[in-house]
């Protein structure tokens, strides 16, 4: 389920089952950040939910203590390196292996 949020601080947050989006994203950048958050979707079925969020803020402190800067942290997080490599592909999750995020 998708939800536009007007003061959301960031594109787009996925809390399973749902998809907060801001408010006011042209469409071609929707449609984009969108798929992003369906990959974080799979992910977090695929580790049963609850672990996700424990391995990606595990994750996100381990890197943001190594290069002592949020953007690079964010980015290098292993959940948030299969979404961006992938967003622009819309038939991905389609074809996608078990733990795609780990190759």
């Amino acid at each position: 389920m998708i939800i536009q949020i007007r003061n959301l601080h960031v594109g787009g947050i996925t809390l399973y089952p749902f998809i907060f989006i801001k408010k006011g994203i042209d469409e071609s950048r929707l449609k984009v950040l969108i798929n992003h958050e369906k990959i974080h979707l799979r992910q977090q079925l695929e580790l049963l939910i609850i672990p996700f969020y424990f391995f990606y803020l595990l994750n996100y402190l381990y890197l943001l203590a190594l290069y002592k800067e949020h953007k690079k942290a964010y980015r290098g997080i292993i959940f948030e390196r299969e979404a961006f490599n992938y967003e622009t592909d819309f038939d991905y999750l389609k074809r996608r292996k078990f733990l795609g995020f780990l190759r």
